[in-house]
């Protein structure tokens, strides 16, 4: 292929993507052809794990293993009894899906289990032999919107870290992120469109989507379908 032919195609896929980021929001239902007309001339434009870009660092590497733990307080354990162990196991899930190496997490909870004085996250890493600790402090989290009690809408606010394990065992924090999630992003649902159940493994699937997107790639358009 000639550098002019080159040229005219770069160009060509460049017009294309500029052109969708242009249309109106209001222009939802019409813009999925024309996101798969942009995939086929030059695939999805992707978007680089925010974890990659700030430590220069990928948990993807060869022989990186993972652990990842949730700590949720007393006042969310009280409506959610066991959301610390449900959020672990779906954003390892999530790594998984994407080649990172995670430890079992019911691995991770019968040591937690059977060490409750724990401190340090970087104690978890050291004791189950990993080099990062994904350690997800979810501060809140409700399946309600506000001041509502028949409207369904996930809501959370958390901050992600990660620290990093050395051959000695000790850890460093070399990574933090705070989250702020809400689900559907459009409008909430009636609580009479979808059993609560299932509403709740729905907001589970997309809360860990947002935080496995901080360490594998994803793209662009991605969020569409969570909008309703």
């Amino acid at each position: 292929m000639t550098n002019a032919s080159q040229s005219r195609i770069a160009g060509w896929r460049s017009w294309c993507w500029t052109a969708l980021l242009l249309l109106p929001v209001t222009l939802t239902g019409c813009l999925k052809p024309l996101i798969m007309l942009g995939y086929l001339i030059g695939g999805p434009p992707s978007i680089e794990p925010d974890f990659d870009v700030m430590t220069k660092k990928s948990m993807t590497e060869k022989d990186v293993t993972v652990a990842v733990v949730c700590y949720a307080p007393l006042e969310v354990k009280y409506d959610f009894f066991a959301i610390d162990a449900e959020l672990a196991k779906y954003v390892t899930y999530r790594l998984v899906q994407h080649k990172v190496k995670v430890v079992n997490p019911d691995q991770v909870r019968a040591w937690l289990d059977e060490n409750t004085d724990w401190d340090e996250p970087s104690e978890i890493g050291k004791a189950l032999n990993v080099k990062y600790v994904v350690y997800i402090d979810l501060e809140s989290f409700n399946l309600w919107e506000e001041h509502s009690n028949n409207l369904l809408r996930g809501r959370s606010e958390g901050l992600v870290s990660v620290f990093e394990i050395d051959s000695d065992g000790e850890g460093e924090k070399i990574y933090t992120k705070e989250i702020t999630s809400k689900f559907p992003l459009a409008a909430p649902r009636q609580s009479t469109e979808v059993p609560y159940a299932t509403f709740k493994q729905q907001y589970l699937t997309r809360l860990s989507e947002e935080i496995g997107r901080l360490f594998y790639e994803h793209y662009n358009g991605d969020d569409i379908g969570d909008a309703t």
